[in-house]
């Protein structure tokens, strides 16, 4: 009798493991059948310095003003010490700037999305960024709070880039066969991709706000399966020399991180000089990386920038 029960529970198990793989496998592969399924994982650079040098001054006046940012900044109530440190920190730098919040707070300014499951109210942002400012934005830029972002870098990124191309951005991760960006480095979609989006979340079948898997999926790896199905994948944002310009980690971390692995070359091996953003700051820490990205200069030196990306009047 006991024998017989042990083999009924490793059935059990068994069957239940499978069941697990099987809603997990068919929920990864998604898109089957259609050409966007043999899309290559492409890593997408910034222009290079020289090429931009030899535009005439009317094109990169042009170009300057033409890149226009839409900051969404997904928060709680719990994340206020962050919440204000972005508010006065770099989201000022956004061509306009709003935080979605889970619930109305008073002390700040935000969109009520009247939910704490953050993949909801990601999906909700998206929906209403579209419906607002599908006219008005070419690129819309998603961070959570801890993200720092040097929206000028980002700008200067997406110079040569077609918002009318479905594009979808940030710090690329693998999970099984499914290929996403990382929200923690922060999410940047064209006007295209956001209008696939926008059509597709309307789908509860190949996109669905709650999903049927067994474990919930993080957003960001949900975001992915909802866009793979409109033909918008993740593509990995580097600098013109190859290195990443999302980084889902502080600038300590990857000093340290430099330090261990490139001991002779710390600052080459740590981060690109054009880097996006950076992630998991405290808010002090924000207010230090506006001081250094902002304000401090070494005194004799000169920057002679192709390009001038000013932030809003004020």
């Amino acid at each position: 009798m006991i024998s017989e029960s042990s083999s009924f529970m490793k059935g059990v198990v068994l069957g239940g493991v499978f069941c697990m793989l099987v809603t997990l496998l068919g929920h990864i592969k998604v898109g089957h059948g259609t050409k966007a399924h043999n899309h290559e994982h492409h890593h997408i650079q910034a222009p290079n310095k020289e090429d931009v040098l030899n535009l005439s001054e009317g094109e990169r006046m042009e170009l300057s003003k033409s890149v226009r940012v839409y900051c969404i900044i997904l928060v709680k109530p719990k994340d206020l010490g962050h919440w204000a440190a972005v508010k006065e920190t770099w989201s000022k730098h956004c061509d306009k700037a709003e935080f979605y919040s889970s619930e109305n707070v008073k002390v700040f300014d935000s969109v009520a999305v009247n939910t704490n499951d953050i993949w909801v109210m990601m999906r909700k942002a998206y929906k209403m960024t579209y419906e607002r400012y599908k006219d008005e934005f070419s690129w819309f830029f998603l961070a959570y709070p801890t993200t720092f972002a040097i929206i000028e870098n980002l700008k200067y990124f997406l110079l040569k880039k077609d918002p009318s191309q479905p594009f979808y951005i940030g710090h690329t991760m693998k999970s099984g066969d499914l290929e996403y960006v990382d929200g923690k480095g922060g999410i940047v979609l064209s006007v295209e991709s956001l209008r696939r989006l926008s059509r597709v979340l309307e789908d509860s079948d190949k996109c669905p706000e709650q999903g049927s898997m067994i474990w919930k999926l993080d957003e960001d790896k949900q975001l992915a399966i909802c866009l793979k199905y409109t033909g918008v994948f993740a593509e990995n944002a580097e600098d013109s020399e190859g290195k990443d310009v999302f980084n889902t980690k502080p600038v300590g971390a990857l000093i340290k991180e430099a330090m261990s692995t490139h001991p002779q070359q710390v600052v080459d091996g740590c981060c690109s000089d054009m880097a996006i953003t950076f992630s998991g700051l405290a808010p002090n820490h924000m207010h230090v990386m506006m001081y250094g990205v902002y304000r401090l200069r070494p005194y004799g030196h000169t920057y002679n920038d192709a390009l001038v990306f000013l932030p809003p009047a004020g």
